[in-house]
């Protein structure tokens, strides 16, 4: 399975990287997650309860960062155990690029299920996968927006100067047609009438 995303933060590029380096920050964003623990120089044991289909189960795993170039970038790699409902494993590579309106968060990931997991289908499967990231990124912007609320007001701000800035257009419109109502000219409407008249006489006898 493969899948990139990305989204636009009204953030530095240095605040979401303390953010994104914040165990109790991915903790509230990680979709069911109930766990985020450093367990070792840039490495994480995680757990979190995850439903896919008709499978549900608890996973445990231990996430490790790699290729740090803060506050850029960094490649994350991960594994989990689900019991009998499988595992799970692979990497994502996670950049932070700055920009006039705050940075740009963006990821690529490669990852493969086994067990009950995979039996569900692959569309199933990336299905979830797209849920979950696109759940976990606007967890991520809702709590950039709690810890640095000015920065999203700046940014409102600004969109709301372009907006008034930028030249109104006049919509022309057609002049009604007398003949016709609701957009249907009068003589079609007379035939319909005139159907519906004859079906309902030939009904009747």
């Amino acid at each position: 399975m493969e899948m990139q995303a990305s989204r636009q933060l009204a953030v530095t590029q240095q605040q979401a990287w303390d953010a994104l380096n914040d165990p109790d920050v991915l903790k509230v964003c990680i979709p069911g997650c109930d766990k985020v623990e450093a367990s070792g120089e840039n490495q994480y044991a995680i757990g979190m309860a995850l439903k896919i289909g008709p499978v549900s189960a608890k996973f445990k795993g231990n996430i490790e960062l790699t290729d740090i170039n803060p506050p850029a970038s960094y490649k994350l790699s991960f594994e989990g155990q689900g019991g009998p409902a499988g595992f799970g494993k692979g990497s994502a590579a996670v950049v932070l690029t700055p920009n006039d309106t705050g940075c740009e968060l963006s990821y690529s990931v490669q990852a493969s299920v086994g067990g009950k997991v995979a039996q569900l289908g692959q569309r199933l499967i990336d299905g979830a996968a797209k849920s979950m990231a696109e759940d976990f990124f606007k967890r991520f912007d809702l709590e950039m927006q709690k810890q640095h609320p000015e920065a999203y007001a700046a940014r409102d701000a600004a969109a709301g100067a372009s907006a008034e800035a930028a030249p109104k257009v006049v919509a022309k419109t057609k002049p009604v047609d007398a003949t016709a109502i609701a957009g249907i000219p009068r003589w079609a409407w007379m035939l319909g009438a005139s159907v519906i008249l004859a079906v309902s006489y030939w009904l009747a006898n």
